[in-house]
């Protein structure tokens, strides 16, 4: 009893409660991997999911337009809606023939291929290479096994998006909720202010993600199947729409979209042509997902290369091809999840970010605001003027060798 009504009973159980670090490092690190190992196991239910919440996002902009210009909110909610299903089926349609355009054209190549490899043996023996050493590094390399990327990549987005019933409820639910989400994001930030900034900076930092990168996909999608044209590659319809949809896989996706057209050019047209597809890629992807690209998103969307790389193998090995499409967005969400919305860990924001970021200037501005302003009006104003010079001047010095007379003089009158 008397233990409990000390001052020292409140930091005793305080302390008792407080687990040591290390052992919040390993719960921590065993909670992530059980979630992480869950959602693979459900991928096919959570991409769907992802999916749609991304989608919705991205379309949500629609409703609010529309309500400004006077439509009612249903009917603004359902153009959105089906603004929303013809983007899902445009993409499966598109992306479903792409993969069977791809499999009934890439076995007409199979010749080909293998004139190529016989003549890399051959040229590779007149260098002194062993036959048997080209025997066992050559037979690894086959036509199918390169363009399976591909394959693998647009047959895992069709098969997300082929479950179109699953998908279209979703995004028909999520949208009629999104109508009064802002709202109900204000109530909440009344009781978790950080929880709903954080959620906030999500919502706009992957809007703003999935507009710049739709734009420059379209533009560097009809650049480079104008330059095939051009080049008088094969399929340079199927390699526009590749390089549409690698254009939202960070770092790595313009590799993915080049491959595919750079191969069929060395089949069709030798060692030229590949040349030609590799600089008019390289040059077109510079100066638009490089140098044009990045100066629109870097604020809303400040990751680091490293952590982009990661996040699309990571996502990718989560919850599939759709994952690496869905990376940066997905990437979004856990910041704002597990370091944004938490004051303890958002000083880790700034080791996320990329480039020249910005070392948190909204925490810092606030900090040593308060402090100089008190530095100012209450440490060197006050002690100059009304406390050091003119209290001595009048009221101590002077007044008391005259006290006696002026206070008689003034009570009477």
């Amino acid at each position: 009893m008397a233990d409990t009504g000390s001052p020292d009973a409140p930091p005793r159980v305080a302390a008792l409660t407080v687990l040591p670090r290390g052992l919040v490092v390993v719960l921590g690190t065993t909670g992530l991997l059980v979630s992480v190992l869950a959602l693979k196991e459900l991928s096919g239910v959570v991409a769907p999911v992802l999916l749609a919440l991304v989608l919705v996002i991205g379309v949500h902009p629609i409703t609010g337009a529309l309500r400004r210009r006077g439509v009612p909110q249903w009917l603004a909610v359902l153009i959105t809606m089906i603004v929303a299903f013809a983007i899902i089926v445009g993409l499966a349609l598109s992306l479903a023939l792409a993969v069977a355009q791809l499999a009934t054209v890439l076995p007409t190549y199979q010749g080909q291929f293998a004139a190529l490899l016989t003549d890399t043996r051959r040229w590779l023996g007149t260098l002194g290479v062993g036959q048997e050493q080209l025997q066992s590094v050559l037979s690894q390399f086959d036509f199918g096994r390169l363009a399976g990327l591909v394959t693998e990549l647009l047959t895992g987005l069709v098969g997300v998006l082929t479950d179109l019933v699953f998908i279209v409820f979703v995004v028909v639910f999520m949208g009629i909720d999104a109508a009064t989400f802002s709202r109900r994001m204000e109530e909440a930030g009344e009781s978790r202010s950080d929880m709903a900034l954080a959620i906030g900076g999500f919502v706009r930092g992957t809007r703003s993600y999935l507009v710049v990168s739709t734009v420059f996909g379209v533009i560097i999608a009809v650049l480079d199947g104008i330059l095939l044209v051009i080049l008088d590659v094969p399929l340079p319809v199927l390699w526009a729409l590749l390089a549409f949809v690698t254009n939202y896989i960070p770092n790595i996706g313009f590799i993915i979209g080049l491959v595919p057209p750079a191969l069929l050019g060395l089949l069709t047209g030798g060692p030229k042509l590949m040349i030609f597809v590799i600089i008019g890629y390289c040059v077109l992807n510079f100066i638009f997902a490089s140098v044009i690209q990045p100066k629109y998103i870097s604020n809303s969307v400040n990751l680091s290369l490293t952590l982009t790389f990661l996040s699309v193998v990571f996502w990718s090995f989560v919850i599939g091809p759709i994952g690496a499409v869905l990376a940066v967005p997905l990437t979004l969400l856990a910041k704002a999840l597990l370091v944004d919305a938490d004051p303890g860990t958002r000083w880790m924001s700034g080791l996320l970010a990329g480039g020249s970021a910005p070392r948190t200037p909204t925490p810092a501005a606030v900090g040593t605001a308060p402090d100089a302003a008190p530095a100012t009006a209450l440490d060197t104003a006050p002690p100059a003027t009304a406390l050091d010079t003119a209290p001595p001047a009048t009221a101590l010095d002077t007044a008391p060798p005259t006290a006696e007379g002026p206070r008689d003089d003034v009570a009477p009158g």
